[in-house]
């Protein structure tokens, strides 16, 4: 049976990512290796099909591929031009507030709000829903993720 301290070390290990491919976009071949390292450990391309539909897509909402996740995170891709590269804005720092986390024997899912601090220290509110799934080696990885901006009316 999945724990709630196992879904979140998964939200914790994302969160860092997000950051450390920020932190590293001046150097583009340290970016791209740790943009694709975090989607090979994070999200379970290798093993099922991933749902993912990123924030701040529009014209292509949703990447069903690892290339795809990739381009939204780090940019540059001509399959996806939209993509500047969410990871790159720089975020100092990323944190969840769930609003329910249901686990499973392999499975957990997750709904609530992230938040994305920059570099002034001004936060970013995103809600989310995530799936996670349990490899073999005991390790959590994503396999739907969907986040949007809040509704305005």
């Amino acid at each position: 049976m999945i724990t709630k301290k196992q879904v979140l070390k998964a939200q914790k290990n994302w969160g860092n990512a997000i950051v450390e491919i920020g932190r590293l976009r001046k150097n583009r071949s340290a970016c791209e290796e740790a943009a694709n390292s975090a989607i090979n450990t994070l999200y379970a391309f290798d093993t099922v099909k991933v749902l993912f539909k990123p924030t701040k897509a529009s014209d292509i909402p949703f990447r069903l591929t690892k290339e795809g996740a990739i381009s939204y995170f780090i940019g540059s891709n001509v399959q996806y031009p939209e993509d500047k590269g969410f990871a790159l804005q720089p975020w100092m720092k990323v944190r969840f507030d769930n609003a329910a986390i249901i686990l499973k024997e392999r499975r957990a899912f997750a709904v609530g709000n992230y938040y994305f601090m920059d570099a002034t220290g001004n936060e970013i509110k995103v809600e989310y829903t995530f799936s996670y799934i349990q490899n073999e080696k005991g390790d959590l990885q994503i396999e739907v993720h969907h986040s949007s901006f809040p509704y305005a009316n």
